[in-house]
């Protein structure tokens, strides 16, 4: 649950504007952790500009498109606003930050760039429940994991099972969901499931068709 000043957080509390990351293939998902590491000029900026706001928040969002040097890419309709919840600096200037993923939010419209990154009027109130304290997901979890293992085998990934057999259900389904290498449209799917257990469904789905070679291949870790 996001919190200020030792409160929960309201959508009142929300910008009315926020900037955008347009990243294909990076999911945020609210109560995830998302490391990045910032070293483009126009995202160093965006960095700088969200770290001296009162809510430090960046809107992750996927481009439907491949970036041209003509034209910026569309987005997608539903991105994630996520706060800077931890950073440093390198030595050669680059950001190292975290962002907890806190609400889901559609794209009202996008309005003028700032230092060269892009930003949106944000509407929060379709995905306000993602405020409060998550729901418990009912999953099938032996079928999850069956998935899972059979997907890490044939894509040849690692994994510490003794973490993932201690996650809780909710945890399980929200990491899964952003760290495992599906494309693009997969992940924006997995983005604008409705609930928790919505999410787990569509999950174990993606894994079982990613063992039969109908996703993953090609994928970036």
């Amino acid at each position: 649950m996001a919190l200020r000043g030792g409160r929960p957080l309201s959508l009142a509390d929300l910008p009315s504007t926020i900037p955008v990351f347009p990243l294909p293939g990076v999911l945020l998902l609210p109560r995830g952790s998302l490391p990045l590491n910032i070293f483009e000029p126009r995202y160093l900026a965006m960095t700088e500009d969200a770290l001296g706001t009162p809510d430090r928040l960046i809107g992750m969002i996927q481009p439907t498109e491949p970036e041209r040097p003509d034209k910026p890419p569309s987005l997608y309709s539903v991105g994630c606003a996520g706060r800077i919840a931890s950073f440093s600096e390198t030595e050669d200037g680059r950001y190292l930050i975290t962002l907890s993923g806190v609400c889901r939010f559609g794209v009202f419209e996008e309005i003028a760039t700032m230092r060269g990154y892009r930003r949106v009027v944000p509407d929060f109130a379709r995905w306000q429940d993602d405020l409060t304290e998550a729901s418990r997901a009912t999953i099938e979890r032996e079928r999850l994991l069956a998935a899972l293992k059979a997907y890490f085998a044939r894509t040849g990934m690692s994994a510490d099972w003794n973490a993932i057999n201690d996650s809780p259900d909710d945890r399980l389904v929200t990491t899964l969901s952003m760290f495992c290498p599906f494309e693009p449209q997969e992940k924006q799917a997995l983005l604008e499931c409705e609930t928790l257990t919505e999410r787990g469904a569509t999950l174990i789905a993606l894994l079982e068709m990613g063992t039969l070679g109908s996703t993953g291949e090609g994928a970036k870790h």
